[in-house]
């Protein structure tokens, strides 16, 4: 079950969360619910890079790449 909670932030600083939540295809609510259970868990750098790989999943490079360009 979820439960609501408030919270306060500078009003610019919550309409750039926003934005860059939209840009990444998510919602700012979906985003702190990501980051509140990363925070319980610790920081271990394997949540750090689940949550890093996570980030980018807007990233769309509309192609495959060959071994050769990867390498470069």
């Amino acid at each position: 079950m979820l439960k609501n909670i408030t919270m306060s932030a500078d009003e610019k600083l919550i309409r750039k969360a926003r934005e860059k939540a939209r840009r990444e295809n998510t919602t700012l609510n979906a985003t702190f619910r990501r980051w509140l259970k990363q925070y319980i868990s610790g920081n271990t750098r394997t949540t750090d890079y689940y949550a890093f790989m996570d980030s980018l999943k807007y990233v769309k490079p509309g192609r495959r790449f060959s071994r050769d360009e990867l390498n470069e």
